[in-house]
């Protein structure tokens, strides 16, 4: 894709969830996790490469101890469409007996949260928490449900706070769905 076109992308959302919006939506999402988990000193696990501005975000707002790693699990690869889960990159830090919260973007049809969950449970985990910036609005049951949820976005692609479309735009700092073809 040529920058005009990228430029053109974004000229042509729709706007969801303005700056203002996410940071008053960080602050709250903060005080539950703080609240839930501020004796538990778990692990938080940043899913790659969505989650890195949703957790750059988050972590300076948690005031207990924790430790910090990540994980890369993919299914899109720049696409529009999900496809097999790729394992890129499996966490450092040991998850055996710890409360691990996984920290994502978005979580859309669930396949990936989901199988991220059932691996670090059983790579020993006692328990897995996930916190989402934004949960998509599908209408259905999931195979997977967020403990913490930021924002709702509608059943559209979205992108924007590490979401991208054609692997672009992940640096915004809103949520902006791409326009709905007639």
């Amino acid at each position: 894709m040529k920058t005009q076109e990228a430029w053109k992308l974004i000229a042509d959302a729709d706007l969801l969830h303005g700056r203002t919006e996410i940071e008053l939506t960080l602050d709250r999402l903060a005080g539950q996790i703080t609240a839930a988990l501020a004796d538990e000193f778990p692990l938080v696990l940043c899913v790659m490469g969505g989650g890195v501005v949703f957790a750059g975000e988050l972590l300076p707002r948690l005031g207990f101890p924790l430790e910090f790693d990540y994980l890369h699990a993919t299914r899109y690869r720049g696409g529009l469409r999900g496809g097999e889960i790729e394992w890129a990159v499996m966490p450092r830090t040991p998850v055996e007996r710890r409360m691990v919260l996984l920290l994502d973007d978005i979580l859309d049809e669930g396949h990936t949260l989901a199988a991220t969950k059932a691996k670090l449970l059983e790579m020993g985990a006692a328990r897995v928490e996930i916190a989402v910036l934004a949960e998509k609005d599908l209408g259905h049951d999931k195979p997977v449900a967020p403990d913490y949820v930021g924002l709702r976005v509608p059943n559209r692609y979205v992108f924007g706070m590490g979401m991208d479309a054609h692997g672009l735009w992940r640096n915004l700092p809103a949520i902006y769905a791409l326009k709905e073809k007639d």
